[in-house]
C-alpha cells in the first residue's frame, strides 16, 4: 500500500511540528534553582539572650550543617513581633528568609487594630520547634508557701494581691490576666518594662507574685532568690520537676504554654518548605540541641506544616478571647 499523499499545506505543518520537536530535544533541560543557593536568614522578633533567641541560634547552627549553608540569626525586636514578621512577609518566597514565629504572632492579631500583613495568609508555618512554660514565682522570703495560699489571700482581699509581668500584651501579661479569670479572683496586674525590672520588683517586695518564662528564672530559683509556686502548662516542667502545675495547685482548667516555630513567606515552593522542615526537625532531634534547650525547660516537639498552621489558628482564637475578656483595647 502506498503512503497517503498529504495536501501541501498539511505537509508543511507536519514538517514544521517535527522541526520544533527535534529542536526541543536538542536543547538542554532547564535546571531548577538549587536550594539553598546562598546563606539563609532567620529573623527573630526578640532581642538577644532571651529564650526565643537561644532557641533560634541552637537550631540554626544544626540546620547549617544539614543544609550546607549558613543559617544566620538576625534579631529584629519590636512590639507584637511586627517588624521581623513584615520583613519576612515581604521577602522573596524562595526559602532564604525565614521567621521565628511564636504565640506573639497569634496575640498580635487581636492586640493591634491593623497589621501590615495577614498572619494566616502571608506565611507558611513549617514546623514548631518546641514550647516553654511560664512560671508563677514569689520572692525567696515570701509569706506564700503555695499557690493555694496566694489564691486564698486574693479571695479574702480582692485587689490586694500584686502580680508582676513584663509589658502589656506580652504572653506573660496575658497569662496573668487569664489566671485572674480562671481562678475567679481580683488582682492588680503590674507590668514592667522588661524581665530584669520585674525580677528586681519581685525581690524588693513591690509585687507578690510574678509571671515569667521558666528558663531564665531557673538560676534564680537555684540560688534561693525566688521560689516557683507553679508552672503554667498542663505538665510539670523538666527544669523544675518538683514544682506543681497551676492545675495541680488547685486552679482547674488553666493551661498556658508559649511556643516557637519556623515560617516562610507565602508562595514558597512546597519542595523548599519540605527541605527546610526536614532540616529543622533533624536539628530539634539532635542531642546538642536537646541538651542545650532542655536545660532551659523547653519541650522540643516538631510538627508538620498543617499541624503548625492549625496551632497558629487556634492560638489566634484563644488569645483573642483572653484579650477581649481582659478589656484590652487594640492599639
Amino acid at each position: 500500500m502506498s503512503d497517503p499523499v498529504l495536501p501541501p499545506g498539511e505537509r508543511r505543518l507536519l514538517l514544521a511540528g517535527a522541526a520544533v520537536a527535534f529542536a526541543a530535544l536538542a536543547l538542554p533541560a532547564v535546571a531548577q534553582p538549587r536550594f539553598p543557593e546562598r546563606p539563609i536568614t532567620l529573623l527573630v522578633p526578640f532581642g538577644p539572650g532571651g529564650i526565643a533567641d537561644l532557641t533560634a541560634r541552637a537550631v540554626a547552627e544544626q540546620m547549617s550543617r544539614s543544609l550546607g549553608v549558613a543559617v544566620v540569626v538576625e534579631n529584629k525586636p519590636s512590639a507584637g513581633s511586627i517588624v521581623a514578621s513584615q520583613a519576612v512577609a515581604n521577602a522573596r518566597p524562595d526559602g532564604h528568609t525565614l521567621l521565628l514565629m511564636s504565640n506573639s504572632n497569634a496575640v498580635s492579631v487581636s492586640l493591634f487594630k491593623k497589621l501590615p500583613y495577614d498572619t494566616l495568609k502571608d506565611f507558611v508555618p513549617i514546623t514548631t520547634l518546641g514550647s516553654f512554660d511560664i512560671g508563677l514565682f514569689v520572692a525567696g522570703n515570701s509569706r506564700f508557701a503555695t499557690l493555694r495560699d496566694a489564691v486564698a489571700h486574693a479571695k479574702a482581699q480582692p485587689g490586694r494581691l500584686n502580680v508582676g509581668t513584663i509589658a502589656p500584651g506580652s504572653t506573660q501579661h496575658l497569662a496573668a490576666k487569664l489566671f485572674e479569670t480562671v481562678a475567679d479572683i481580683e488582682v492588680l496586674v503590674v507590668p514592667y518594662k522588661g524581665s530584669p525590672a520585674l525580677l528586681q520588683a519581685l525581690r524588693a517586695g513591690e509585687v507578690d507574685l510574678a509571671f515569667e518564662i521558666v528558663g531564665p528564672m531557673v538560676p534564680q530559683v537555684a540560688a534561693g532568690a525566688v521560689r516557683a509556686l507553679a508552672v503554667s502548662s498542663a505538665q510539670r516542667n523538666p527544669a523544675l520537676p518538683e514544682v506543681p502545675t497551676v492545675q495541680q495547685a488547685g486552679v482547674a482548667g488553666y493551661d498556658v504554654a508559649s511556643w516557637n516555630a519556623i515560617a516562610a513567606p507565602a508562595g514558597t515552593p512546597p519542595e523548599v518548605i519540605d527541605r527546610i522542615g526536614r532540616a529543622a526537625r533533624e536539628a530539634v532531634a539532635s542531642p546538642a540541641v536537646r541538651d542545650k534547650l532542655g536545660k532551659l525547660g523547653m519541650r522540643l516537639a516538631p510538627s508538620t506544616p498543617a499541624e503548625t498552621q492549625a496551632l497558629l489558628a487556634s492560638e489566634i482564637r484563644r488569645w483573642g478571647e483572653v484579650i477581649r475578656k481582659a478589656g484590652i483595647e487594640p492599639e
